[in-house]
């Protein structure tokens, strides 16, 4: 028998009315909205469903994007759906945690939140990007990154031919010329608001580091891998150090799937909005049996595909 992972969306899946659906027919999901509106002090909900404005400043982001897909999570445990693994992309770190009860729902959405806040704030408005470079290896990626004068580098290893770059706006506009010209299929800026992954949030990470001294983790029997190193933790001592070394360093999402399936991973089931991590997944191992679950119709689908 295979083994099941349990993956979780990070920033930027976010979308209007996302977990509507779920919330209005699990109560179980229903109430993990109630809960985070409780914790944070505002209606999260009424967020995620109505204020679009509100919904993309980062620090309402990511407690909107941990709640909502905790939300799902609810749903989808009701229908006997378990995992044998867990992982996160960034952000969804925080939710795999979350899913194998290494973390309580309550701390994390709070945390997430002063999370979003502080890499906001790492950064002057204008000061850093990023980019998604498509068809190159990472070799040459980093090469060039690294022969430019200021700092630009790889920040996400999503998939095969797919890497994105962060740094200061001049270094990696002069990256990305430099990546077309060796021939790059595309080189897209992204509009976010900073350059995430990267030591130019530094102090964002220092931060987060004394709000998590304060966060109870625990080790449950549910294995998780973290982004950093791509690989299981197994001192779970180690999670809040890997949690703050995160939002400087690359997210190795390709690495991470791959040693799953390694160890005879073969249904990758992405909980939360939006399906880029299925894609992702299809990108690396298309024989897999990969399914996305964010509302009605693709839950139903999910539980036919059993």
């Amino acid at each position: 028998m295979g083994k099941t992972a349990f993956l979780f969306p990070g920033q930027g899946a976010q979308y209007l009315g996302m977990g509507k659906e779920i919330a209005n027919n699990y109560e179980s999901s229903k109430k993990i909205y109630q809960i985070a509106s409780e914790a944070l002090g505002f209606d999260i909900e009424e967020i995620c469903n109505e204020k679009e404005d509100v919904l993309n400043n980062t620090e309402y982001t990511q407690p909107a994007i941990l709640t909502t897909t905790i939300a799902i999570l609810e749903a989808v445990k009701e229908h006997g759906f378990k995992a044998d693994v867990v992982a996160g992309l960034s952000l969804g770190e925080y939710s795999a945690l979350v899913a194998n009860e290494a973390m309580d729902f309550k701390e994390a959405v709070c945390l997430v939140r002063k999370r979003g806040k502080y890499m906001e704030e790492a950064v002057p408005e204008g000061k850093g990007s990023m980019a998604a470079v498509l068809g190159l290896e990472p070799c040459t990626v980093e090469e060039i990154c690294d022969g430019i004068d200021g700092m630009v580098m790889p920040a996400n290893y999503n998939c095969p031919g797919q890497i994105v770059i962060a740094g200061e706006v001049e270094a990696l506009n002069i990256a990305c010329e430099k990546l077309e010209e060796a021939g790059a299929k595309r080189v897209i800026k992204l509009n976010v608001s900073g350059p995430f992954h990267t030591p130019m949030l530094n102090s964002a990470a220092e931060k987060l580091k004394k709000e998590l001294e304060d966060i109870n983790i625990v080790k449950n029997s549910i294995p998780y891998i973290t982004n950093v190193t791509a690989d299981y933790v197994d001192d779970y001592n180690n999670v809040k150090i890997l949690l703050t070394k995160q939002v400087v360093s690359p997210v190795r999402w390709e690495e991470t799937i791959n040693r799953m399936i390694d160890n005879g991973v073969d249904t990758f089931i992405e909980i939360g909005p939006g399906k880029t991590l299925s894609s992702f997944v299809k990108k690396i191992d298309r024989t897999k049996k990969i399914v996305n679950i964010q509302d009605m119709k693709t839950l139903s689908k999910a539980i036919k595909l059993r």
